[in-house]
């Protein structure tokens, strides 16, 4: 049966607590979440699958209206298959991994944001908010430890208790169909959107820019034989002085981003008398299409000043936003969900004190810095503030056309990319000679290998608990080494182990040990692997540590920094 996820909806269903027995007195939940966006679904999954018990609330009854959030990097998708529903993304998806940007109605460069083969993933795929909304509900109901509940708005917020101890919790105010109740519980994370709820009561903001335009953005139903590409215009001649925006989803739908400026009414802007020429001016004449959905926008670079306060967490847009250039917004968010779960479930289960949780915080500030620089860029491009800067903006884009060095500069939105974790205090530094990208902090690069003879890849071998890296390349392991693993797969915080080889016979049956067989070499090459090379890998896919030659000691001193456990070395 085929799903409409546009109208799809959900009825309210009184709880446990507002039975006659129930109450606030009740035992508080490990962990709420606040929000059944795509932030919050995917916070609430990731925790479940940790197996800790979860609650998500939020106060509608219905996934997304429009497309809003469309375009998913590798990193989101590589998340999403973590989390059990990435390959109905895709499935739904349009994958693309090519952008062209043109000024007026000539082609100034291409790019290919991921021109090497060996990939799982593309760089992007767009998919209308909906979907995957609908796609991880979907998984989000398979899961025995998640409780669900609709029509359900946060209206008081009250913590208790030793901060940093168990007895520190949250009671939520529950306002329902059925009245008003308490929710109690251990952690809770408000993933309630820009306008947090949460956040206002809370007595908290965000801060940062506002920027003085507008855009317009047009959700179109048509046949067309654009490419599957992202297209960017400055200053067309289908719509001078401004910029517009092309992308591609399923079912038909384009979607069109066209900038309006400070000045445009936004209720007149999303009339169709006025959508529908600004349309038929980039499609031509003859065009056939439907609009589907029209909203007029302005955006924000801001965050909050810190992410956790006592035991509330921020994630997603109630903690920071961006420009929507550059899709950093939805993208960032679940990259704060995938920080943020594996770290509740580390302190729930006793293996990591409370302190783990402060550095959800600063690596997670640290990335919206980050996205919040880069965003703020190609906005300041895009929409020049100055006549010097529209000067600047427009040689640059000139030179473009036939100087590489001037590509570099050109900006139509960096597409986001996931944070370099360098400096969090969870990393080892490196003590051996390494090159390539995947240093300390990085999120783990992907590449195809063999499991038991069929065709695999790395990164669905990785994640979920902390995982060692072992590299051996055609050479045999000795008994040193298989002693070292077995040491480390029953040490207090037991690793998953998995062995690259490029010889798939070499290392042989080996219990609890997962074998990878590096048939092309990209694992050894994206990792700067030699024989004996070992990394330590977060639940989360960020390596932590990496050495030339494992010793157990050496990884439990790791282990111990990456769970912020005193004692340290």
């Amino acid at each position: 049966m085929s799903i409409n996820y546009q109208t799809l909806s959900f009825d309210y269903r009184p709880c446990r607590e507002q039975s006659a027995q129930g109450g606030a007195d009740q035992a508080a939940y490990p962990v709420i979440v606040v929000g059944a966006g795509p932030v919050g679904l995917a916070t609430a999954i990731d925790v479940a699958q940790q197996g800790v018990p979860v609650v998500l609330v939020d106060d509608d009854c219905s996934l997304s209206t429009g497309s809003r959030a469309i375009c998913f990097s590798k990193r989101s998708l590589d998340i999403f298959d973590r989390l059990g529903c990435g390959q109905r993304m895709v499935d739904k998806g349009i994958s693309w991994n090519v952008g062209k940007v043109f000024l007026k109605d000539e082609l100034v460069y291409t790019f290919n944001l991921q021109p090497e083969a060996g990939h799982n993933r593309p760089a992007f795929v767009n998919l209308q908010q909906y979907y995957v909304e609908g796609f991880l509900l979907e998984r989000a109901q398979e899961m025995p430890n998640l409780e669900i509940r609709w029509k359900s708005k946060v209206v008081g917020v009250q913590q208790d208790g030793t901060p940093g101890t168990q007895d520190a919790g949250v009671t939520l105010t529950i306002d329902t169909p059925n009245g008003q109740y308490a929710l109690r519980g251990r952690y809770v994370v408000a993933a309630d959107g820009s306008r947090s709820p949460i956040r206002n009561l809370m007595g908290l903001d965000s801060k940062g820019v506002t920027f003085k335009d507008r855009f317009l953005i047009a959700d179109v139903k048509m046949e067309a034989e654009f490419p599957t590409e992202r297209w960017f215009w400055f200053d067309p001649p289908f719509h001078p002085n401004q910029s517009v925006l092309l992308h591609r989803q399923p079912d038909n739908v384009w979607r069109i981003d066209f900038q309006l400026g400070w000045d445009a009414d936004p209720m007149l802007e999303k009339t169709p008398e006025r959508v529908i020429p600004r349309v038929r001016a980039l499609l031509g004449p003859d065009a056939k299409f439907e609009l589907e959905w029209v909203s007029v926008y302005t955006f924000s670079c801001l965050r909050m000043d810190r992410f956790r306060h006592g035991n509330v967490l921020f994630a997603g847009d109630s903690a920071h936003g961006v420009s929507p250039f550059g899709a950093r917004g939805a993208n960032s968010g679940v990259q704060d969900a995938e920080n943020l779960a594996w770290k509740l479930a580390m302190v729930l289960e006793g293996n990591a004190p409370d302190a783990l949780l402060d550095t959800y915080a600063s690596e997670r500030e640290f990335a919206a810095d980050e996205n919040i620089r880069n965003s703020t860029r190609s906005t300041d491009f895009i929409t020049p503030k100055s006549p010097v800067s529209r000067v600047f903006r427009d040689a640059v884009l000139k030179l473009a056309r036939h100087h590489p060095f001037a590509r570099q500069l050109t900006n139509s939105g960096r597409l986001s990319v996931p944070a370099v974790l360098r400096d969090s205090p969870l990393n080892t530094a490196d003590s051996d000679p390494f090159e390539g990208a995947m240093v300390p902090g990085a999120s783990c690069a992907d590449a195809p290998v063999q499991v038991a003879g069929q065709p695999a890849w790395l990164l669905q071998q990785l994640g979920q608990q902390f995982t060692g890296l072992l590299f051996c390349g055609e050479q045999s392991v000795d008994q040193a080494t298989r002693a070292t693993l077995d040491a480390l797969r029953s040490g207090p915080i037991p690793l998953k182990l998995v062995v690259v080889t490029r010889d798939a016979a070499q290392f042989g049956a080996s219990a609890g040990v997962q074998v990878a067989h590096d048939i092309e070499g990209l694992a050894h090459a994206r990792y700067d692997a030699k024989p004996g090379t070992f990394y330590l890998i977060r639940p989360d896919q960020h390596v932590c540590a990496r050495w030339r030659k494992v010793a157990v000691g050496d990884v439990e001193s790791a282990l111990k920094r990456a769970l912020c456990v005193e004692g340290t070395a």
